[in-house]
């Protein structure tokens, strides 16, 4: 008898409440949602590595094109850095017109001298790397052979 009792108390609290007892229990449903779980408190689980597809040699020539333009960017040499990233763009369709490209950059960066004797010798670093991974590369490809400027 309780338990009818108590069942139609909670029919006239719903009849009572209309339309607007579904968003009640919504709001409800989405308090209990919220509640922290335990994996805040673990550690993050490690990201799966992408591949791009490219080959790793190539990966190599390519951040090492990024990291020279990026320095050149910021040392106001906007044209050079221009033609790495075109030469960079070009790798990715076709790769050996790229590196032929990223070569003809390469030898403009010899012309280029700077007043500063740390900034120069980062600028060699720079382009050394690049041009070390631009030489694998094409040997790697059996191009014709890179021809240090």
């Amino acid at each position: 008898m309780g338990l009818v009792a108590g069942l139609l108390m909670v029919t006239a609290v719903l009849v009572w409440m209309g339309p607007n007892a579904k968003g009640i229990f919504r709001r409800i449903a989405t308090l209990r949602r919220r509640r922290p779980s335990l994996s805040v408190f673990q550690p993050a689980r490690q990201r799966e590595v992408v591949t791009s597809g490219l080959n790793p040699k190539t990966q190599r020539v390519l951040v090492a094109a990024s990291r020279l333009g990026t320095w050149l960017r910021a040392h106001n040499h906007d044209e050079i850095a221009r033609e790495l990233r075109t030469a960079a763009g070009r790798m990715t369709s076709d790769e050996p017109t790229g590196l032929y490209a990223m070569q003809t950059a390469l030898r403009r960066l010899r012309s280029l001298s700077l007043d500063d004797r740390s900034s120069q010798e980062r600028l060699k670093s720079l382009s050394n790397e690049l041009r070390d991974a631009v030489q694998d590369r094409f040997e790697q490809l059996e191009l014709l052979p890179f021809r240090r400027p």
